[in-house]
């Protein structure tokens, strides 16, 4: 009886959530001022959306009993072109992503050095990943991954906060080299007899697991690989491709411009919860990418709480959030009064920077399984806003909703339809900085006509054979870089990934 209440709750959810996202359309036109030609597109792949997740709900089972929570997404296999076996202690894969990206002219009263270009542009990143593993024994295991990037993002992946792909590089600069991206131990301790099981995958080799353990690991690593993981928005090569859609983008994670730092990093898990602490090395200049060895003025702090449950007899889980970062920051306030007061000719944040300065900031996560094929996500994010942006995005406040579904009711079990809304915002000393004409290491356009930048984003993704997946992906952006002298602007893109 209780399984067919909350089947019917969950039908209600499925077609209520299809209303939300219809009325979000209609609302962009009517409350935006957004033109409708410029809506059309996205309209008609959003209502190609809502048409599914409908048809989705109607074939919802009536269970008998909760259904068997899904594993993960940090320890979930990728589907690959080669089989990779769990009866070897050794483990090599890798992967390659394209992304091309596209916008046309948009409107733009005035642009910067640090604007997103306002007249037609086109931009291809690529990243191949080779990933390494060996299990030294039943406990310890050990990774190292080779990775190379290439290519580029539009205007160099400046003037959004919410950039449109997360796999750009944003220093140009950079060698195109191949270099070491992650290279860590992994340390398991167990805490209990009993056993769960774990699916292989390029960071965990251990196909059992304590069901109450301790893990360490220490060495080169991306922190969002294992904070603020989401299993419908978290990968921009088979799900979403926005900064800001990916990852909270209030987060100013510890990180190289390429995504990695050097991190010891513990793990607590117990069953349905779990907590994890990582110390991490921030960069020496703001978007820098050398690391600063001066701990005692430049670290980061990150801590972070997981709660997996079962809601109406589906699995869901949430994620709550601190950090503290200490860098050799500058600080917006007294970039501005230096102006004010003549001692600058312009706002210049690199001017006041000081060893030792903090950021500090929160998060929230979650995710939640509606039936067999759909999934809905969100996430909040706060930072204080009073020193420099310094590793990952101009992002100070952010807001996210979204779903995915699982191309069951047209008989492509492995496709994948999605749609997500995110909100960014800036705090009062950072949208001011801007407004007087400084410029951080992503924005900067001269002015600011201030409002919160809105990014609604869908994508499908294709998958054509064991680890080769194609997608389709369209943004819409609204005041890109906080200005609402500029825009609205449409980026659609293509990705061909593989698995192997």
């Amino acid at each position: 009886m209780t399984a067919r209440i909350g089947t019917s709750v969950a039908k209600f959810a499925i077609r209520l959530l299809a209303a939300v996202f219809v009325g979000a359309i209609v609302g962009l036109e009517r409350h935006w001022r957004v033109s409708l030609a410029g809506l059309r597109p996205l309209a008609r792949i959003a209502s190609v959306i809502c048409l599914l997740v409908a048809t989705a709900s109607a074939q919802i089972p009536e269970p008998t009993e909760p259904a068997d929570p899904p594993p993960h997404p940090a320890t979930q296999a990728p589907t690959t072109i080669f089989e990779h076996p769990d009866t070897t202690r050794f483990w090599l894969s890798g992967q390659s992503n394209v992304i091309f990206q596209w916008h046309p002219p948009f409107h733009a009263a005035y642009s910067g050095s640090h604007s997103l270009k306002s007249t037609a542009e086109n931009a291809t990143s690529y990243v191949v990943t080779l990933f390494g593993g060996y299990q030294l024994t039943d406990t310890t295991e050990v990774f190292l991954d080779v990775e190379a990037t290439g290519g580029s993002g539009l205007s160099d992946a400046l003037g959004l906060a919410g950039f449109p792909d997360l796999d750009v590089v944003r220093n140009p600069d950079l060698t195109k080299e191949p270099y070491v991206a992650r290279g860590m131990v992994r340390q398991i301790i167990p805490l209990s007899d009993e056993r769960v099981s774990s699916e292989r995958n390029p960071l965990s080799l251990a196909t059992s697991l304590p069901a109450r353990r301790i893990e360490i690991r220490v060495g080169k690593m991306g922190l969002p690989d294992f904070f603020d993981v989401n299993a419908v928005g978290s990968d921009s090569h088979l799900q979403f491709m926005n900064w800001t859609v990916d990852q909270n983008g209030a987060w100013d994670f510890a990180a190289d411009t390429r995504g990695y730092t050097y991190a010891v990093l513990l793990e607590y898990y117990d069953h349905n919860w779990a907590a994890r602490f990582a110390e991490g090395m921030m960069p020496t200049v703001a978007n820098g990418i050398h690391l600063d060895f001066h701990l005692g003025e430049a670290r980061a702090e990150n801590v972070e709480f997981e709660h997996r449950h079962q809601f109406l007899g589906r699995e869901g889980a949430v994620h709550l959030l601190a950090y503290v970062n200490h860098a050799h920051m500058g600080n917006y306030r007294q970039a501005i009064d230096a102006f004010r007061d003549g001692r600058d000719p312009v706002p210049d944040i690199t001017a006041h920077e000081a060893p030792g300065r903090t950021k500090y900031g929160f998060g929230v996560n979650v995710e939640q399984v509606l039936s067999d094929a759909l999934r809905v996500f969100g996430r909040l994010g706060w930072n204080d806003g009073q020193n420099e942006t310094f590793a990952f995005t101009e992002v100070d406040r952010s807001g996210l909703v979204g779903a995915d579904l699982r191309g069951t009711s047209w008989h492509r079990e492995d496709d994948k339809v999605g749609l997500a809304l995110s909100v960014n915002g800036l705090s009062n000393d950072h949208r001011e900085y801007l407004a007087l004409g400084g410029q951080g290491f992503i924005l900067g356009d001269g002015r600011l006509n201030y409002n919160t930048e809105q990014i609604l984003e869908t994508y499908y993704t294709l998958h054509v054979w064991r680890g080769v997946f194609v997608a389709v992906d369209l943004q819409y952006i609204r005041h890109p870089g906080y200005n609402r002298d500029r825009g609205p602007v449409i980026v659609p893109g293509f990705r061909f990934h593989t698995d192997f």
